[in-house]
C-alpha cells in the first residue's frame, strides 16, 4: 500500500511571504473598515432618519437607500469582484491587485454596514428622540447627541461582526490577485499539499477575529453601562 508521507513546510522559504500575506490581510481589512464603515454609517443614518416618521423623513431619499441596500447587500463577494469590472477600472484604473480588491471590499461592505447601523438604530425608545425634539433640538442635533449615542453599544458589536465579515471577503482577494492570508492558504497550502500551512493560516485568522470579538464585547459593554 502506498502511503503518502508529508513534508515539513519550508518556512524559511514561506516565512517571509506569510508574514507580508498577514500584512496584505490587515491593510485590506483596516482600509475596508474605514471608508467602508463611514459611508455605510452614513447610508444608515440615512436610511432610519428618511424612513416614514423619521426626523429627516423624505420618502424619496429612503426610497432610493433602501432599493440600493437591498439590490447591492446580498450579492456574494467573488461575483460583486466580476459585476463591478468596469466602475474598479475606472476609479482604481486596474482590475487586479491589492487596490482593486480593496476598493470592492469598500464598495460591499457599505451597503451591509448600513443595514446593520439603521438595524441597530431603529431600536433606539422613540421617547428619547420626541424628549429631544420637545426641548427644540434640531434633526443634526439629535442625530450627534441622541441617535449615535444611544446606539453606541450595539454599533460596537455590529461593527466588529463587519469585520469579522470583512476578513471573509479578504480571503477571496487572491481571485484578483490582491494577496492575503487568504490566498496565502490556498496557494502555498492547499494547492501544494500543505496542510501545516494551511493550519498556520486558519490559526491566525481565527486568533484576530476572537481578539476583535473580544474587544468588541468589552468596548460595547463598558458603553451600554454609562
Amino acid at each position: 500500500m502506498n502511503e503518502m508521507i508529508l513534508a515539513e513546510p519550508d518556512w524559511d522559504r514561506l516565512g517571509p511571504t506569510f508574514i507580508e500575506s498577514i500584512g496584505d490581510t490587515m491593510w485590506m481589512v483596516g482600509i475596508t473598515m474605514v471608508v467602508g464603515g463611514f459611508f455605510g454609517l452614513l447610508l444608515g443614518i440615512f436610511l432610519y432618519t428618511t424612513r416614514p416618521g423619521g426626523i429627516l423623513q423624505n420618502a424619496v431619499v429612503y426610497w432610493i437607500i433602501n432599493i440600493a441596500v437591498n439590490f447591492f447587500r446580498p450579492i456574494p463577494f467573488i461575483i460583486m469582484i466580476a459585476m463591478l469590472y468596469p466602475i474598479t477600472l475606472g476609479v482604481v484604473g486596474t482590475t487586479i491587485g491589492r487596490g482593486a480588491a480593496t476598493f470592492v471590499m469598500c464598495f460591499s461592505a457599505t451597503f451591509t454596514v448600513a443595514r446593520i447601523v439603521e438595524q441597530n438604530l431603529v431600536a433606539i425608545d422613540p421617547g428619547v428622540i420626541e424628549a429631544a425634539r420637545s426641548m427644540g433640538a434640531g434633526p443634526w442635533k439629535i442625530i450627534q447627541s441622541v441617535i449615535l449615542p444611544e446606539a453606541l453599544g450595539p454599533l460596537i458589536l455590529g461593527y466588529t461582526f463587519i469585520f469579522i465579515a470583512v476578513i471573509d471577503m479578504s480571503a477571496m482577494a487572491g481571485y484578483i490577485g490582491g494577496g492575503g492570508i487568504g490566498d496565502f492558504a490556498i496557494v502555498y497550502g492547499y494547492r501544494q499539499f500543505e496542510p501545516q500551512v494551511t493550519w498556520a493560516a486558519v490559526i491566525v485568522i481565527v486568533v484576530v477575529v476572537q481578539l476583535a470579538q473580544l474587544l468588541g464585547n468589552v468596548l460595547s459593554k463598558k458603553v451600554m453601562r454609562r
